[in-house]
């Protein structure tokens, strides 16, 4: 049975805030992601805490904690602004990538 694991993602989708009894597991999870890694904060709790911001045990958002890459705001967010991130993710990796880059040629043994 497969199973899968922080090691096999490219991006972590997070929708919520960061709490105390998070935030060491969030990091660990980021840190086991292979590069390149994306963070996506989903909703208005992730990008900044939301309604839960002055509580007690949250500290924030989720780049109190991680990087993030793409911002979705909204309560709930809707469908059409997460696929709206998503694509805009997209377009500045492809931007990234269309730099040009020093090509090494390998001969075969």
């Amino acid at each position: 049975m497969l199973k899968g694991t922080p090691r096999h993602a490219d991006i972590l989708v997070c929708s919520g805030p960061v709490t105390r009894q998070v935030k060491d597991r969030l990091v660990r999870i980021y840190e086991q992601m292979p590069e390149p890694k994306f963070v996506v904060a989903v909703g208005t709790c992730a990008c900044s805490g939301g309604v839960f911001k002055n509580c007690y045990n949250v500290g924030g958002g989720i780049d109190s904690a991680i990087p993030v890459s793409v911002y979705i705001p909204g309560c709930p967010a809707s469908p059409k602004a997460i696929i709206d991130g998503v694509v805009k993710l997209l377009e500045s990796l492809k931007q990234q990538n269309s730099t040009p880059k020093k090509t090494v040629e390998t001969k075969d043994l």
